[in-house]
Parts: structure tokens; C-alpha cells; sequence
């Protein structure tokens, strides 16, 4: 089942059962399927990566504004934010606790033998692929950092 048959299925779902914080997300994804489809050059479909850039993209920009919104002391802001968060993360794979992480990227620099912070793109790159829709860049380059120093 597609992405968007099951975002259809789960507005269906929100609208019945009255939960506004579901349906204002689940139509949030939707437009973002909309838009990436509309782009110039795109396809009529997107692919599973291309699906999960949009959910994580999304979960990094709720997740951003909910931060703003507790630092200016507006936890009446922050929470439906956090609430959308939980609501589109239904739809990511698992993400890697960040020990998981740390061992994945420390295969990745024995198998190429990196050392030193001279080889952090390279590094980044081979494990933002490898990593893909698994877990977020900010843990990704917390953690290359961590081993490359």
C-alpha cells in the first residue's frame, strides 16, 4: 500500500474520530505528496526514499518550530507541534538509537580506514546512504564527530 492511499485512510480515520491534530498532519503529508509530485520533473509517483525525506523533512520542521516555541516559553504552541510529530512518525520506518548509530559509522570508517576530521564529508556521505530513512543527519554528523576526533 502506498504512502498515500494510507494517508487517505488514516484522514478518513481522523475525521471520523474528530481528532484535529491527526487530520491537521495527515494533511500536511498530503500536501507535501502533492507538492513533490507537481515539482518540475517529477514522476506521478514517488519513490520509498523520496517518501521518507518528506516524513522526516516534516518531523525535522515540527520538531524545530515545537524548540522555538519552549524557548519563548509558549508550551501552548510547542505541544500540538510535538502531538503532529508523534502522528507523522507512524508512517517512518524505525529510526536507530544513537549506540546503533555509533556502530554503524564506526564500520563505515574501519572499512575505509578514515581517520581525522580531514575525512568527515567523506564519511557523512557514506553514512548518510548507508543510513538513509533510518535516523536523522544531526545524529549522523553528532557521531562522526565523536569518532573522527
Amino acid at each position: 500500500m502506498s504512502l498515500e492511499t494510507q494517508i487517505m485512510d488514516e484522514m478518513k480515520n481522523a475525521m471520523r474520530a474528530k481528532d484535529s491534530v491527526a487530520l491537521e498532519a495527515l494533511r500536511a503529508i498530503k500536501s507535501g505528496i502533492i507538492l513533490a509530485k507537481t515539482e518540475a520533473g517529477a514522476s506521478d509517483t514517488l519513490s520509498s526514499d523520496e517518501e521518507i525525506k518528506l516524513l522526516q523533512r516534516l518531523v525535522k520542521q515540527r520538531k524545530d518550530s515545537a524548540t522555538i516555541y519552549t524557548e519563548q516559553g509558549r508550551a501552548d504552541l510547542a505541544a500540538p507541534e510535538l502531538a503532529q510529530v508523534a502522528v507523522i512518525e507512524k508512517f517512518l520506518p524505525e529510526q536507530m538509537s544513537e549506540a546503533e548509530v555509533e556502530t554503524a559509522v564506526a564500520a563505515i570508517i574501519a572499512e575505509g580506514g578514515f581517520s581525522g576530521m580531514a575525512a568527515m564529508g567523506q564519511v557523512m556521505g557514506k553514512a548518510s546512504a548507508a543510513l538513509a530513512g533510518k535516523t536523522d543527519g544531526k545524529t549522523i554528523s553528532t557521531v562522526v564527530k565523536k569518532l573522527l576526533a
